[in-house]
């Protein structure tokens, strides 16, 4: 004999599975408030609070000894140094990460696991390290080193050294952000292009850069928030030369290992306005980069 419950038992548990697979967060309302309190927490903690100590020991000795220490003659020549070195490796490492996305993304040939490798490789070496194996290289006893003391050219210890390892410690990001997009994306579009006619050139101008704008423009942000704020292995190559080779992160710790606090965080506080500049800028590339994925995997034929 059933009991009243025994029929409305199943429909009971049917209806608990319809809304837990309209609402997949199956976990209590108070375990949710608790993470998402711990996640706030920690963000203030180590983001929040490190930023505004930053602008409050900048501003310590007021705005106008804020101006002087950016004025300073050698922090002015640190930050000229680390724009040029960013404007150059940034352009170089946008030729380099198209031409790599396209040959992965676009066509199939001998070496292609190779090279996804080697554009990895930065993300696996220390940056001393490699600014360590650009001394080896170019250093006065390095491989290249008596050829280039007789023709008194300078890498190491010099802008070139800087600029040299700032290209190779960021010289993955444009890449890595245009080949998973141009794999979504598939080659249709560029084939049908080819059927009528289009030259390679014409394909890629017209057809395949308007489709990666986007995830090219978060590559960049990437590239040139890693060229400003690179510290070890342009620590490596650039001797320290007040002046002369110091870029902003390397002027910050000279300031600091001196105990001018205020001159020091001032220098930081350039920097960190720069990062929150691309941080905006990433996120809106991001968006814009995510739709795209989402249109092309909507688009492309099943």
């Amino acid at each position: 004999m059933s009991t009243p419950n025994s029929k409305a038992l199943p429909v009971n548990a049917a209806a608990r599975m319809h809304e837990n697979s309209l609402n997949p967060v199956t976990e209590p309302r108070a375990v949710r408030w608790l993470l998402t309190g711990i996640a706030l927490v920690f963000l203030a903690l180590f983001l929040v609070v490190p930023l505004v100590a930053v602008f409050v020991q900048a501003f310590a000795k007021g705005i106008d000894y804020y101006f002087e220490s950016l004025k300073d003659p050698d922090a002015w020549s640190a930050i000229k140094l680390t724009l040029m070195t960013a404007a150059i490796a940034v352009p170089l490492n946008v030729v380099f990460g198209l031409a790599a996305s396209w040959a992965i993304a676009k066509f199939e040939f001998r070496g292609k696991a190779l090279l996804t490798t080697l554009i990895d490789l930065p993300f696996s070496v220390s940056p001393v390290i490699s600014g360590l194996i650009y001394v080896l290289m170019f250093g006065a006893q390095g491989w290249f080193g008596p050829w280039l003391a007789a023709h008194d050219v300078q890498i190491i210890f010099a802008v070139p050294g800087i600029v040299l390892a700032t290209i190779f410690v960021t010289f993955p990001f444009v890449a890595r952000e245009l080949i998973p997009l141009m794999q979504a994306q598939g080659n249709d579009e560029e084939e049908a292009a080819h059927v009528l006619g289009a030259s390679g050139w014409q394909i890629f101008r017209r057809v395949t850069l308007p489709n990666v704008k986007w995830g090219l423009l978060y590559g960049v942000i990437l590239c040139n928030a890693r060229a400003m704020g690179e510290f070890g292995a342009v620590s490596v190559v650039s001797g320290h030369i007040r002046g002369q080779t110091d870029t902003m992160p390397l002027h910050v710790e000279i300031l600091y290992n001196e105990y001018n606090f205020s001159a020091a965080f001032a220098v930081a506080s350039l920097l960190a306005l720069l990062a929150l500049v691309t941080l905006g800028l990433k996120l809106l590339a991001e968006r814009r980069m995510t739709q795209a994925i989402t249109e092309a995997k909507t688009t492309a034929p099943s």
